[in-house]
Formats: C-alpha cells, structure tokens, sequence
C-alpha cells in the first residue's frame, strides 16, 4: 500500500507505547500494486488467536502460524507475479498486545513475508480488524459490507452494530498502484490495543471491486503512518492523533521485520531487545512520505550506480524497487536473469555481489541472502524490481535487515542492525 499515488514529484495522493508482533512479511515486487494477495503463496496459511495470557503485566495473544502451501514449479512465475507483482500488498498477519511498564505492546504474524498486518477495533462493542501497517500512505480505512452482498466471506464493518458511529456523508476515494477504493468517511471510536481514540474519522469502504486480489486477501483494511500530507482530504492521521493526545511516550515508532519468525511494529518506542549499535538518523527530506536523501548506490566495488537523489522507507512494499535503468545495470552486473513476469533471477549457486545503500553518509548493504524472497530448482528470485517512478523504494527486503525508526516528532529516520531478540511466546 504504502506508495499509493507514488511518483517522481513525491505529491500527496489528494508514558505508553504500543507493539505490533508480526511474523515476517510478504515482499511486494511493484511499489505501486502492493494491494494484491498471492493466493498460491498464502493459501496454506492462516492465524489463530489463542486465549491471552499475563505475566507481569504482560499481556499477549499468541499467534500460531500454520505452514505456506507448496507451489508447483511451473506455476511459479504466475504465484510470484500474484504476490508481489500484479498486486503487492501481500497478505496475512495476526496479532496479540501487551501491557509492560507503560507500554502497549501488539504482535503480529506475517504471511510468508509478503506483508504485516495486525489487529484494530473499531466501533462500541468493539469490532476487530486486520489491517496493513503502511508507511507510504496515511488514511485508516476499513471494508464495509458491499451493497447486495448476501454472505459475507470476511469480517465487515457494521456500523448500525455500534452505537458511537456518526455518519458524515462526505465521499472517500484513494488509489494504490494495485487499484482503488472508495466509500464514506464516518467517525467511531478506534482502538490499538490500550491506545483510544474516541471519535476517529476513518473511512468505511463498500466498493473495493478495483482493488486486484483484495477478495481473496486477508486483510480488511489500511492503517497508514505516513505523513499528514499524504492524507485524503486532509482528514488526522492515527499517528497524528495519537501524539496529539499525549497517549505516547515518545512521537516515535519503531519496525522490526523478520524472515519467518516474529516481527514487531512499537508505537511509542522502539524495542532495544530487537536491535544491535546505535541508531543512525537520516532526516525525512520531504515530509508527505518518509523520504531521505539516497547519497549512491554501490554494487560489489562499483559506485554511484544511482540516478536518483531519493530513498523512500515503505513498510508497504515488500521489495527493493528503483528507476528501472539502475535496476536493469545492477541486475546485468549480478548476472541475472529477468523472466518474462518481470522477476530477476540468478543460480543459487552464483556469488551474487552485494548492494550497498549510503544514506546520511553510512552505508547499508545487503547480500545475496538478503536480497533473495523465493527459490526453486536452483534458482533464486530476488527482491527488487524496477519502475518508471525514478526513485528508490526502500520495502521490506531492506527493513528484514535493519531495524526502522520512524520519528514523527523530529522527522527523520533512525536505522540500526536488526537483531531476532527473544522469541515471542
């Protein structure tokens, strides 16, 4: 989701702390479709929420994540296509909160690290929903039930089932890459874990037809964290609203991404169990998305491999996308193939040179291990793809490397070495 209406020109699309857990995310290959599910990848898996638990002051709703369906190798074109291609926004976490020493904190799991999505509750009684967490867009929207629709195949927002709604009747429209969305906006009482906001206007969404894939997702909405430049009609943003009301401790949250093991979204805060050294900030250059000046590019020994001043940090997009000149080089230069579907492959068995990002004068590489999202028969898939945009995109084959701290209140961004920390119960 993150860049939607991403372009060259960066034009916006119109104490206690809190804890998101996930489980690795799906990488999306397209910054501009990350909408989409793969339903090959993620139809062998699922989450369940299990009876919380307290110790401590702690309190946690285990996830338990069930293994990914296998894909036949000749389908394996059109599966990586579905899940990071065509439509990336990939699908499927879970999540469970927490309560320590004034902090909040909720865990998720992630869908064969295609994308990050945890729980919000909407409405009184409370109604509870997955949503993406995305910082390459702002709004917080939610699937209402569609019009004519007799069974309902997900969790639907049922706004005559809450009695703090209050309809506004003015009409909600965005755009992602992947397609568009559109309903009402409305205002109702919004929860992340002990964090309320009493009274929200989000958007209620009954016409998601244009959104690829969105049917068979796991996700019922979008939670943006970009900033309020990026809003639709201006309307607060969660994480506006929540500094405002003095709700956290600090007007920082921190990403913790994993491959296939437990991740952490912290609002607040950032988790020091999940990182190692000290944080290097970058300041955001242009605060709509969190974008920072990208010094070059190296590849291997090679330098400046870069035509873009821009790096933009995106939760919502599962892989490395860049101007597709420079993609092309660096992928001529590793030796890679491109498949038709517009995927860069290489032999397993090649050494691959690394990438290195420099950003406020430290570099940041990555190695083939990093870079890789999928393998089959000796080949492997890697996590980057170009676009016309003319910029780096950031997504989350980068930030399963480096723990992300996004200060709202200073605008810039702090990043640090990732470290797994302890296993999450």
């Amino acid at each position: 989701f993150g860049s939607s209406h991403l372009d060259s020109s960066l034009t916006p699309c119109p104490g206690n702390s809190v804890c998101w857990h996930f489980k690795a995310p799906p990488p999306r290959m397209s910054p501009m479709p990350r909408l989409a599910t793969s339903a090959a990848l993620a139809a062998g898996l699922a989450s369940q929420l299990v009876a919380p638990a307290t110790a401590g002051g702690l309190v946690r709703l285990t996830v338990q994540r069930f293994a990914a369906a296998q894909v036949k190798p000749e389908g394996r074109s059109e599966s990586l296509a579905a899940a990071f291609g065509a439509g990336g926004l990939g699908a499927a976490a879970s999540l469970h909160a927490a309560s320590l020493s004034g902090e909040q904190d909720i865990a998720l799991a992630n869908q064969h690290d295609f994308v990050y999505f945890g729980d919000v509750e909407v409405g009184t009684p409370a109604q509870t929903f997955k949503v993406v967490f995305d910082t390459g867009s702002s709004n917080l929207w939610v699937a209402s039930k569609p019009r004519g629709l007799q069974v309902a195949q997900r969790p639907y927002y049922r706004p005559r089932a809450s009695h703090t709604y209050e309809a506004t009747g003015t009409p909600f429209h965005i755009e992602y890459g992947s397609g568009k969305v559109s309903g009402a906006y409305c205002q109702d009482d919004v929860a992340l874990g002990q964090l309320k906001l009493p009274n929200f206007t989000f958007a209620e969404v009954n016409d998601t037809k244009a959104l690829k894939n969105f049917d068979t997702s796991k996700f019922d909405g979008v939670l943006g964290l970009g900033f309020p430049r990026l809003s639709q009609d201006g309307v607060p943003t969660v994480m506006g609203a929540l500094v405002k009301s003095g709700q956290l401790d600090e007007p920082v949250f921190g990403f913790y991404l994993a491959s296939g093991q437990p991740g952490q979204l912290v609002l607040g805060g950032v988790d020091p169990d999940h990182y190692t050294g000290d944080f290097h900030f970058v300041n955001v250059s242009r605060p709509a998305y969190w974008a920072v000046d990208l010094d070059k590019v190296r590849l291997g020994g090679f330098l400046n491999m870069s035509v873009t001043p821009v790096a933009i940090v995106d939760s919502g997009t599962s892989l490395l996308v860049g101007p597709e000149r420079d993609v092309q080089v660096l992928a001529t230069m590793m030796g890679a193939t491109q498949s038709f579907q517009g995927f860069y492959m290489v032999d397993c068995n090649q050494t691959v040179p690394s990438i290195a990002f420099t950003l406020g004068g430290k570099e940041y590489v990555l190695e083939m291990a990093d870079l890789v999202v999928e393998k089959a028969d000796g080949w492997c898939v890697l996590g980057m793809q170009g676009s016309p945009m003319g910029m780096w995109i950031l997504g989350d084959v980068f930030m399963r490397k480096y723990y992300v701290q996004f200060d709202w209140g200073r605008q810039r961004v702090g990043f640090a070495k990732a470290a797994p920390g302890p296993a999450a119960p």
